[in-house]
């Protein structure tokens, strides 16, 4: 139930950043107006309930079959999963929301040229929109194949005493989660090399705050020479 909550959460977030990101670079002043951070904790706060009471749902439905481990017992809830969970609620629907608003985004933003605003802001959003694209062609690449290894095994299961099959699913599997994990990493190094801005910020982070942080716990700042105060001449001595 945790992994569920925690990858809906992931994936659905992107897409309110990509719908964000359409609405803030959008050329009408009333739908940039709603993209407020007040909007966007209270559509985040409702999208993980609905995703806590999904997985708790999905889990009660969940029983533990011998050699076959954790499965879906309920057959209607094995139809709902195979036939619409993963390949519609995690794989087809995030991708293509992320898609859609990504490429009108960057379109809107095209549209700013046009417009009067300062050269500055008009950079950010081009940096931003792009992040926000590649995000989903990386995620696209990266969440599919474990979406079409979900659907397979669903399906088809492989019981334990199928020694060679088993082994094969258990490390397409592994190879899968490998590309998922990847996919969340990506992103930063993505967005590093895509964003002067973003780059400067890290370095500043990096390298500004936390390097001389761990130096200072360290004490490994250099030793700083400080002269000596000079001797009190006595009111008897002779200035020369």
């Amino acid at each position: 139930m945790l992994a569920q909550t925690l990858s809906l959460t992931s994936y659905y977030t992107i897409c309110l950043t990509a719908i964000d990101q359409f609405f803030s670079t959008n050329h009408q002043f009333r739908l940039r107006q709603m993209c407020t951070i007040k909007l966007a904790r209270y559509v985040t706060f409702i999208s993980i309930c609905i995703w806590i009471a999904h997985s708790i749902l999905s889990g009660c439905l969940f029983d533990i079959q011998g050699s076959l481990g954790c499965v879906v017992s309920n057959p209607i809830w094995q139809q709902y999963i195979s036939s619409f969970f993963y390949p519609v609620l995690i794989g087809l629907l995030p991708i293509a929301i992320v898609l859609l608003f990504s490429l009108l985004a960057f379109h809107n933003v095209r549209r700013i040229v046009r417009r009067q605003i300062p050269i500055v802001r008009r950079r950010l959003d081009q940096q931003l929109t792009a992040m926000v694209l590649m995000r989903a062609v990386i995620a696209a690449c990266f969440i599919s194949p474990y979406i079409i290894y979900r659907i397979y095994i669903t399906k088809f299961p492989v019981s334990q005493n199928q020694s060679m099959q088993y082994a094969i699913t258990r490390l397409i599997q592994a190879v899968c989660l490998s590309l998922i994990n990847i996919h969340f990493s990506a992103s930063f190094y993505i967005f590093l090399i895509l964003s002067s801005r973003f780059r400067r910020q890290v370095k500043f982070l990096l390298v500004k705050k936390y390097w001389q942080r761990l130096k200072y716990l360290c004490h490994l700042n250099n030793n700083q020479i400080n002269p000596e105060n000079a001797e009190t001449f006595g009111t008897d001595m002779e200035l020369a």
